[in-house]
């Protein structure tokens, strides 16, 4: 492998980007780079690379990552996400993935916890799963929180009625207002159940104004 470029990041005078063999390899701090007298034409490998950037980047790369989640709280494959994107290699990443689960500021299961919480009134579970899993969290902590919600039923009703309010209760309606909660991630039963109740309470409603 040899070094074929070296250029200073933009948003950071400290840091600069290293290609190897044409293509981009990662980031490292300038004093490496000079310490180690890199050089384009210099002949590295990958460990020798992975190695240097790791001993002088895992403190950098933390601060970077705790500064990211300051903000608000993310997932560890986010702040995976965000190193990759900085510039920094897996072993990096791992490192400081480790240290933010150890120091309490990565957990997964309490993400999961406060994602369903916070969205679990205008959503179900379906829904809730599926983005969850795409942020990288794991199957057992998707479980444990959606556990923890129970019974959805309430959302369901919540979120129908609110789709509905100002608008007459025919047949298509009823069925758009059924679609939508499906994409809302409520499942078909649950769905059926609140539509159910709130054509009930409507023609209770219109009984009692009519006596």
């Amino acid at each position: 492998m040899v070094i074929t470029e070296i250029t200073p990041q933009k948003h950071d005078a400290s840091r600069c980007n290293i290609s190897v063999d044409g293509r981009f390899f990662c980031g490292m701090q300038l004093i490496t780079v000079l310490e180690h007298r890199l050089k384009v034409g210099s002949i590295v490998t990958e460990e020798e690379l992975s190695e240097l950037q790791f001993e002088g980047e895992k403190r950098t790369a933390l601060d970077k990552a705790l500064t990211h989640i300051s903000v608000s709280m993310k997932t560890e494959q986010a702040v995976r996400d965000f190193l990759r994107q900085k510039g920094f290699l897996g072993n990096v990443s791992d490192y400081v993935v480790e240290k933010m689960k150890e120091y309490g500021f990565l957990d997964d299961a309490v993400y999961a916890k406060d994602y369903v919480e916070s969205v679990g009134k205008r959503k179900g579970s379906r829904l809730i799963r599926m983005e969850l899993r795409k942020k990288g969290v794991a199957e057992d902590c998707i479980e444990a929180a959606l556990e923890e919600r129970g019974d959805e039923s309430d959302a369901a009703i919540s979120v129908a009625g609110k789709y509905l309010r100002g608008k007459e209760m025919t047949s298509a309606m009823i069925r758009k207002t059924y679609m939508y909660l499906l994409s809302k991630g409520f499942d078909y039963d649950t769905a059926n159940a609140a539509l159910r109740e709130i054509v009930a309470e409507r023609k209770n409603g219109e009984v009692e104004d009519e006596s």
